[in-house]
């Protein structure tokens, strides 16, 4: 039943998709005495500004009652909002970590609801509380990131106030948070579960600086009945970070991070882990252009032993916007250390903290961790809100002493100390259809052609496909 129940509500929802196809193409540029535009559905919803429905002139649409409930009669930015994201995921996926360790060809459905409430008073208040539950029918090996039944994703407060020429905001409870693109702290929005994190955070804006600190325990996701998620002090993560606009298209930030797990596992070592990192990220445009460099040092020690680690990220790109489909040349280049000794008393290993795996593929067959990798693409835009991406990729151990990883950073038994470095080779075509302002389709496909050192290892190549349907109201 719960399998038939999931198939008719992703019907439904395409259904819904496709209804609204024809009124995102019909619309038009608003002229200069046109009322305030109804907000887009964002990825961090609590930025959503909903005080504009206190204009009558704003179109109204079914439930605008629960989108906008003034809760002053003088003052239009006290308010209640109410909404809900939904996302459905349909997985064929042949041979999870390469078909490894007992895992099997699988068919599924991944399936995230997240209901929330959103409470504003004047400009300086705010209150979010957001609740998630996620299922994976016929899923037969659940990891923790696929299913979480009823829990608190989100429940914080936020205080704005001018201070001198900027901006601070201060936010305190369970949130969530992402960096640049997300190669080593995200949201983790490929994966059924989100990462959230308990948190205290405060931010500093004067144009063009901002500066960010904060204390968090990531959230862990237990599931063993309802709202059990949990943190605490075993696993921590703490930054300070500083951003800078050079121009209006370039931007520069840096920031160091302290990583603290109690009782954690490697391959040559286990036991309580403190990381420092330094990360420094440069991204922008310049005439048809576009660039994205990150790179991050690891220090700290574990059990005894030094963790010397490096990871590095890079994505470039050139668009022919004067072309039919306006094709952009993509590349993408990323590294990161692996162990290339493990009796020698330290860990090079690196460790990709809250990575996004969506940055590589949503496949998850391999992780950033004793990981090389070249990507060309292609990518065009045949039809309004379409983008349609063609890539291949070479991937390489960094070190052949050390395992082929998969996403996050789990090691491929059977691999450390053998094999050659080349990894394996994988096509992906990716389809993202933004049909509406709160409607969106993407379709993922992957074929890994495995190298020697994972067929080697009782691994096979690999196939991987997705449709995902999201909706935000």
């Amino acid at each position: 039943m719960g399998t038939l129940n999931q198939r008719l509500a992703v019907s439904a929802l395409l259904a819904l998709a496709f209804s609204q196809l024809g009124a995102a193409q019909a619309e038009d540029a608003a002229p200069a005495d046109a009322p305030p535009v109804r907000p887009t559905i964002l990825f961090n919803r609590w930025q959503e500004d909903w005080s504009v429905l206190a204009d009558p002139r704003v179109p109204r649409e079914p439930l605008d009652a629960l989108k906008y409930i003034p809760l002053s009669p003088t003052d239009p930015e006290t308010y209640l909002s109410f909404g809900a994201n939904i996302r459905e995921r349909f997985e064929t996926n042949d041979a999870a970590q390469f078909g490894t360790a007992g895992n099997h060809a699988q068919n599924y459905v991944i399936s995230r609801t997240e209901l929330f409430a959103d409470l504003h008073l004047v400009r300086q208040l705010e209150g979010f509380v957001e609740l998630q539950s996620d299922f994976a029918p016929d899923k037969t090996r659940l990891a923790p990131v696929d299913r979480d039944r009823a829990d608190i994703e989100q429940a914080f407060v936020v205080l704005t106030e001018p201070v001198a020429d900027g901006t601070v905001k201060l936010r305190l409870g369970r949130q969530q948070f992402a960096f640049d693109l997300q190669r080593f702290v995200s949201v983790r929005d490929g994966p059924n579960v989100r990462q959230s994190y308990d948190a205290v955070w405060a931010d500093y804006e004067t144009s063009p600086w901002r500066l960010i600190a904060f204390y968090s325990q990531p959230v862990q996701t237990r599931d063993g009945r309802a709202f059990d998620d949990f943190s605490n002090g075993h696993l921590t993560f703490s930054v300070l970070r500083l951003e800078r606009k050079l121009t209006s298209t370039v931007s520069l930030s840096a920031y160091y991070s302290h990583y603290t797990q109690d009782g954690a596992r490697y391959l040559s070592v286990r036991g309580d882990e403190r990381r420092e990192n330094f990360d420094v990220h440069l991204d922008g445009t310049a005439a048809n252009f576009d660039w994205d460099v990150e790179g991050m040092g690891q220090f700290g020690s574990i059990a005894g032993e030094d963790i010397e680690a490096w990871g590095v990220g890079s994505l470039g790109g050139y668009t022919f916007a004067e072309l039919p489909w306006t094709p952009r040349l993509g590349l993408q280049i990323d590294a990161a250390s692996g162990d290339d000794n493990p009796h020698d008393r330290t860990l090079e290993t690196f460790n990709p903290l809250f990575p996004n795996g969506a940055y590589v593929t949503l496949a998850g067959y391999t992780g950033y961790t004793n990981f090389v990798q070249a990507k060309p693409s292609v990518t065009i835009h045949p039809f309004p809100g379409t983008k349609l991406m063609f890539a291949a990729a070479l991937q390489y151990r960094e070190t052949a002493a050390d395992a082929v990883y998969t996403q996050p950073n789990i090691p491929v038994r059977n691999t450390a100390g053998r094999g050659d470095l080349y990894t394996g080779t994988y096509g992906q075509i990716r389809l993202d259809w933004a049909v509406s302002r709160s409607t969106a389709v993407a379709v993922e496909a992957v074929h890994f052609q495995a190298g020697d050192v994972i067929l080697r290892a009782g691994g096979r190549n690999s196939d991987y496909v997705g449709v995902e349907l999201k909706y935000g109201w």
